[in-house]
């Protein structure tokens, strides 16, 4: 295996039949010209199948996750001022207005489609090449189609496929009701040719086995809605489609696998998961490893850190953030009693044993820490939900203010488009118009904050992060076994792992390193609070609200919605362009 494909995000690719690809679908002609073409390298392709998980795909606010997440009690992204306003896209998010013109879901869209695209690409250079890695290769091709193919009809409920093989076939148009099965034997029937994590030069950014055994659980346990989407209520209980036993017994065996695995194992400080080294961290499967590389590329993107913080807040001289998204007040409140876990919150420790506890005591802290690259001081705000009144650094010609002694000045903070309105983050959001996402500009520090995601202010401020985004980590496959075995009846376990995760979880040393507290019991309820306890702002919670009932439900600025909402709609632009497709039902 040749060090080019092990350093996947260094690969500078150019392929301009995909650029071809239209912003609109994948017709004939452009399927034609992608896959008739000779792609001499199979490395390259599928260095392109996985870029796309980066591209903005993943790790933009924009697009999965802004489907997965701002649809959702966790997130929202209101109007604030005069910023975000966007034509009403991103509050429609929250307010179920989409429609197929929303530029939110047309992006989402093509992007997915772009990533099935590729990973055609990559399986048909493949098939030709003669390479001692050709079997590795195109089983990694065809576990990242089934992944990019699973989520698309997770959000959209149908995705295209052409045999990659030959260019005269027709178009296929996959049905998330009739294309789950499918999947799910697929990705079994992989299993023998990708490697195990760490073999073959292989790491969690590779789709190896136990990529492949989280997809399967995943797939398992959510395949009853898939099937069913509108269903009042959703048969978790179903025969599996392979291996015997039901759906949920699957979950548990794919599960088993991985919580067994040596290779993994659960971080006590759970926000090491979402460090900007967090490449170190035991609890890492699979996910999208991102590269300080130039900030045009939006192959690595600081989003997920960036898009919370308000623009006040500078970790460097050079950064800022842009007071965009928060966490809703149904989703903080249901942290009543769990304020002391210790993945809700998490303060900062300077190496000379400063601790930032951002609540008016701070005087200075270390200017110690430096942003690599630049050799500029490093200010370190707390990670988890900021709620209250902010402090932090001031910025005069152009650094840090700082104390005699050379440590940063703190200070309270004011926003910065509203000078004399205090950084101050209530949990209430409070719309003038309860059914619309819009502050004035006077209202706009309204919002706990979510800072579980690092900074990473090497570039730019929404540029590049060296956080690698986790698709799936080791935390998530317990909540999904927890869910597994509640479902199957199985209360006691399910509390054992729901617990697991509650203890494993440390307190800072200011603290005493306190592990969280176990719970005695088990609901659905609970069960649904715990999952968003464990999984905020990762990508789960929409597929959690509609296995659990909650997605219909009115919250802040969002009526109750009919379940044709659970899917989004194919853009109008793909209808327009490709007979191939027809709209989703209620669109």
């Amino acid at each position: 295996m040749t060090s080019k494909f092990l350093n996947i995000n260094k690969i500078v690719l150019s392929f301009a039949v995909l650029a071809l690809i239209g912003c609109t679908n994948l017709d004939e002609k452009v399927i034609d010209e992608v896959l008739g073409s000779e792609v001499a390298d199979p490395e390259a392709a599928l260095a392109a199948a996985y870029s796309q998980l980066g591209e903005g795909t993943f790790v933009d606010h924009g697009s999965v996750f802004a489907l997965q997440e701002y649809s959702t009690d966790e997130a929202i992204l209101p109007t604030r001022g005069s910023d975000w306003g966007d034509g009403g896209k991103w509050r429609a998010m929250h307010e179920f207005t989409w429609d197929a013109n929303n530029d939110v879901v047309k992006t989402t869209w093509n992007q997915l489609n772009f990533g099935i695209t590729k990973s055609l690409t990559a399986i048909s250079s493949a098939n030709k090449s003669n390479g001692a890695n050709k079997a590795l290769f195109l089983a990694e091709a065809k576990g990242l189609l089934a992944f990019y193919t699973y989520t698309t009809i997770d959000l959209f409920g149908q995705a295209p496929y052409r045999d990659p093989d030959n260019i005269n076939a027709p178009i296929q148009i996959r049905k998330a009701e009739t294309t789950i099965d499918a999947l799910i034997t697929e990705v079994e029937g992989l299993i023998p040719n990708l490697a195990d994590i760490k073999t073959q030069n292989t790491h969690a950014g590779r789709f190896t086995k136990q990529a492949a055994y989280a997809l399967l659980a995943d797939m398992y346990l959510n395949r009853a809605v898939l099937k069913n989407r509108t269903a009042s209520s959703f048969n978790f209980l179903e025969q599996a489609v392979n291996g015997g036993g039901t759906d949920m017994d699957r979950v548990i065996y794919y599960s088993d696998l991985l919580i067994n695995n040596p290779n993994f194992s659960l971080e006590s400080n759970y926000f090491h998961n979402f460090d900007i080294n967090n490449h170190t961290s035991k609890e890492m499967i699979f996910t999208i490893v991102q590269k300080k590389i130039a900030s045009s590329d939006k192959g690595s993107d600081n989003d997920l850190a960036y898009m919370s913080m308000e623009r006040i807040q500078k970790p460097s001289p050079d950064n800022r953030g842009t007071n965009a998204n928060c966490v809703t007040p149904e989703f903080y409140y249901s942290w009543n009693g769990n304020f002391e876990d210790p993945r809700f919150h998490r303060y900062y420790q300077y190496d000379d044993g400063t601790w930032f506890k951002n609540d008016g005591t701070d005087v200075s802290v270390p200017s110690t820490s430096k942003v690599e690259g630049t050799g500029k001081p490093w200010f370190h705000f707390n990670r988890g939900l900021q709620v209250g009144q902010q402090y932090g650094p001031k910025i005069t010609n152009g650094n840090f203010e700082l104390t005699s002694d050379g440590r940063i000045k703190v200070f309270k903070l004011f926003t910065e488009k509203n000078t004399t309105l205090a950084a101050d983050f209530t949990p209430e959001l409070n719309f003038d118009n309860p059914s619309e996402a819009v502050f004035t500009q006077a209202q706009i520090n309204r919002g706990v904050r979510n800072f579980k995601f690092e900074f990473d202010p090497g570039l730019g401020n929404n540029g590049t992060s060296g956080m690698d985004v986790p698709l799936y980590r080791l935390g998530a496959i317990y909540m999904m076994r927890a869910e597994a075995y509640f479902r199957s009846g199985n209360v006691g376990a399910a509390l054992t792992d729901v617990n697991k995760l509650r203890t494993s979880r440390t307190r800072e040393a200011l603290f005493g390193n306190a592990p969280g507290v176990a719970i005695a019991s088990l609901d659905a309820n609970t069960l649904f609070k715990e999952s968003g306890y464990e999984l905020y702002w990762e990508m789960y919670r929409r597929k959690a609200m509609i296995r659990f009932g909650k997605f219909d439900l009115p919250g802040t600025a969002k009526p109750a919605s009919q379940p044709y909402r659970r899917i989004f709609p194919i853009p109008q632009a793909t209808l327009d362009a490709s007979k191939d497709f027809s709209q989703n039902p209620g669109y």
